[in-house]
């Protein structure tokens, strides 16, 4: 396999986000700083001209160490990159006024330079030990694993199904990682298959179009034990509804095998909590790297069996039980 991060001196990160974002995301950029034994760029891409100005003042804080670079971008200033780029692409160019979480899709493509690596990293990570990021496939795309299925809205996912697009099964979105040699003509044609303008503005229709950006151009899982999503499962619900505290249910985690954890939903709001706390182990090294796990298909049959179940679960008033 041809890897793109064998020939290149630093590895090229992004991150979209908001300002709103900083308590969680001021540990994730930390503990990447401190435990990254890659050297790395790392673009920031935020909203507003005052949130560029609160995330560059946050980032200075943290007193990156000097072999590693960074930057912060505004809206308006991907919105320039995005007026000659995308401008053939019109569902894309539109898309990119969805919902703030869809410019994960869009925006790194602005900064990176062809055939340039692109690691994509949401803002609610941590990484609890001393790793190295697993080498970038030179086509194709990585995607991290979680065990159940989050792809809504249902009628997103149902129009994708009616015109023919495949989707991944368990697919996170946490840590992406591609090459900028994406097919932008399909992705334009997905986004407009997908409902265009028309789509719900929801966070989630991002990861159908990750979903299905898998199944186009191949690639697979990053290692779950190395890269983790907590999982909000049923358990984990009905902890949080008896009232057992964040910092109490992550330390089930097994953080000494994690390059990474996703702490999505709640459990974003747990991490700083648990850091300032002392609650994570001590770093060790976790610098193994695995090969990619295939990415499953998620059929229409499949899809619609789990939603059967999630329709009888609603029925009987399940969620109102687990529901904090």
């Amino acid at each position: 396999m041809n890897l793109y991060s064998e020939i290149s001196p630093r590895r090229k990160l992004y991150c979209i986000l908001g300002a709103n974002s900083l308590p969680y995301a001021e540990k994730a950029f930390e503990s990447l700083a401190v435990r990254c034994l890659d050297n790395f760029d790392l673009t920031l891409i935020t909203d507003t001209a005052a949130d560029k100005s609160i995330l560059t003042e946050a980032m200075e804080k943290l007193h990156i160490p000097s072999q590693n670079s960074w930057r912060v971008y505004s809206q308006a200033e991907a919105d320039e990159h995005a007026l000659t780029l995308l401008a053939p692409y019109p569902h894309l160019a539109s898309f990119r006024f969805g919902h703030p979480c869809w410019r994960k899709i869009t925006d790194p493509i602005l900064f990176a330079q062809p055939d340039e690596e692109m690691v994509i990293l949401d803002p609610d990570l941590y990484f609890p030990n001393h790793f190295r990021f697993e080498p970038t496939p030179a086509s194709g795309l990585l995607l991290m694993h979680q065990p159940p299925s989050c792809l809504l809205p249902h009628e997103v996912v149902v129009r994708a199904y009616d015109n023919g697009i495949r989707l991944a099964h368990h697919t996170d979105i946490g840590v992406a990682q591609s090459c900028n040699n994406l097919d932008l003509e399909w992705l334009d044609w997905l986004v407009g298959q997908l409902g265009g303008t028309s789509l719900p503005r929801s966070m989630h229709v991002e990861s159908i179009v990750w979903a299905a950006l898998a199944m186009r151009v191949g690639g697979g899982y990053l290692n779950p034990e190395h890269w983790h999503c907590w999982r909000n499962s049923q358990w984990n619900r009905l902890l949080v509804r008896f009232g057992v505290s964040g910092r109490t249910i992550l330390r089930t985690e097994r953080f000494s095998t994690m390059k990474c954890f996703h702490g999505g939903g709640i459990a974003k709001w747990w991490i700083p909590e648990a850091v300032n706390a002392g609650d994570f182990p001590e770093p060790v090294e976790v610098l193994a790297s695995q090969a990619p796990i295939p990415f499953e298909e998620l059929t229409r049959k499949t899809y619609e069996k789990s939603q059967l179940i999630k329709n009888l679960a609603q029925r009987i008033g399940y969620y109102k039980l687990v529901k904090p």
